[in-house]
């Protein structure tokens, strides 16, 4: 069976996201916070805000990283500043890519509902943040980055905010 170089592409900016998104949990989850900015390109923004604040328009944000040095130092103040500090808790991300759209110039918008539960130092487990991101996805050779990642929380974490969403 022949496959058309439309559905071929497709099928590779699929694979790609899907191996991103994977990527962006385990690198999360596991606080290897050099891995996680190496899915960013070179040019790219960071934020998390709450789903109210979006439908009513307002800029306000958990995390607002608008450029790549935003981004390191957002993981300097988790490594350097906050360590000792606050109480840390362990993560596990779970992303369902719900759409994709080619926006040319091999970048694709892509849409994912994303969970995240999280387990205190005493051991308490709870759900921290459930949404959706909105991300610009950028393609190079054989790698895919993020050029955006746009995550709109459905509610008030019960707990502070350290680690990427």
């Amino acid at each position: 069976m022949l496959i058309s170089s439309i559905d071929d592409r497709r099928a590779r900016a699929v694979y790609l996201v899907d191996e991103l998104l994977g990527a962006y949990a385990r690198a999360v989850d596991e606080r290897d916070f050099a891995a996680w900015l190496a899915l960013f390109a070179p040019e790219c923004a960071y934020e998390v805000r709450a789903m109210e604040n979006v439908r009513e328009g307002l800029p306000l944000a958990y995390m607002l990283d608008d450029c790549r040095e935003r981004l390191v130092d957002r993981v300097k103040m988790i490594q350097e500043v906050w360590a000792g500090t606050i109480e840390p808790y362990d993560t596990r991300h779970i992303q369902q890519r719900t759409a994709m759209r080619e926006l040319g110039e091999n970048r694709w918008e892509v849409r994912a509902n994303v969970l995240v539960a999280y387990t205190g130092a005493s051991g308490e487990s709870g759900i921290l943040a459930s949404g959706h991101t909105e991300d610009v996805v950028v393609f190079d050779d054989e790698t895919a980055k993020f050029q955006q990642r746009f995550v709109v929380l459905d509610n008030t974490p019960p707990r502070y905010l350290v680690y990427p969403v």
